[in-house]
């Protein structure tokens, strides 16, 4: 259980080093907004609940004051991995619909009852996927899509996501879906990178660094 991962956002991890950044958009163009996709805004709103969700249910789950300051400290970049799995996910969305790849109800509901069949337990797979991947349990089947999503595209493009070619096949269909959705960062977040379909931190000296998390005390 605790080796598997969701297949888009681990690659992603991996090649998230520095490289040219190639879209960046000012707030001024888009107030309001963490991001535009496709033309469709992701509001700082938005990206705000879906970091307290997580970290309500870290409060949730840990009851010892120190152990939830640990989980805190870990995920301290929370704010910005969160949005660069809400864009990341619309662009697995377009390169799947592009490859005519679809994903039912049934098949999360199957992956989601094996998975609890090995964690133990509804609630334990709940957990393991809060502590391991940052996923609040509302979240879980979304989590789950995107996983079957990116299974789906890679066996539909032959991509072996065992080997550097199937790598590579993988995600040069993620960068084409890229390049359609026409991605804009707000610059307080980084920058996407279009070629590896991967938000990176740009240094903008104008912008004041403020994440989601900081721009408010959190209450539990």
């Amino acid at each position: 259980m605790h080796r598997r991962r969701r297949t888009a956002l681990v690659l992603s991890a991996a090649i998230v080093a520095a490289a040219p950044l190639l879209t960046a958009c000012g707030s001024d163009a888009h107030p309001g907004a963490a991001a535009v996709v496709g033309g469709q805004r992701i509001s700082v709103a938005q990206l705000e609940n879906r970091v307290d969700e997580v970290r309500t249910a870290q409060r949730t789950a840990l009851k010892n004051d120190a152990q939830y300051e640990q989980a805190i400290a870990k995920t301290g970049s929370l704010t910005r991995d969160t949005l660069h799995g809400m864009v990341l996910d619309r662009v697995l969305d377009r390169a799947a619909k592009n490859a005519g790849v679809t994903v039912t109800r049934k098949d999360t509901q199957r992956m989601r009852a094996a998975l609890e069949q090995q964690a133990g337990g509804p609630k334990e797979l709940e957990t393991a996927w809060l502590q391991q991947y940052g996923v609040a349990p509302g979240r879980l089947d979304d989590s789950l899509r995107t996983e079957i999503e990116a299974q789906k595209l890679a066996a539909s493009l032959g991509a072996d996501m065992n080997t550097t070619e199937g790598k590579t096949v993988f995600w040069k269909a993620m960068s084409d879906a890229s390049k359609d959705l026409d991605i804009d960062l707000n610059p307080r977040y980084g920058s996407w990178d279009v070629e590896k379909s991967s938000r990176v931190d740009v240094k903008t000296p104008w912008v004041r660094e403020v994440s989601a998390e900081a721009a408010a005390p959190r209450t539990a």
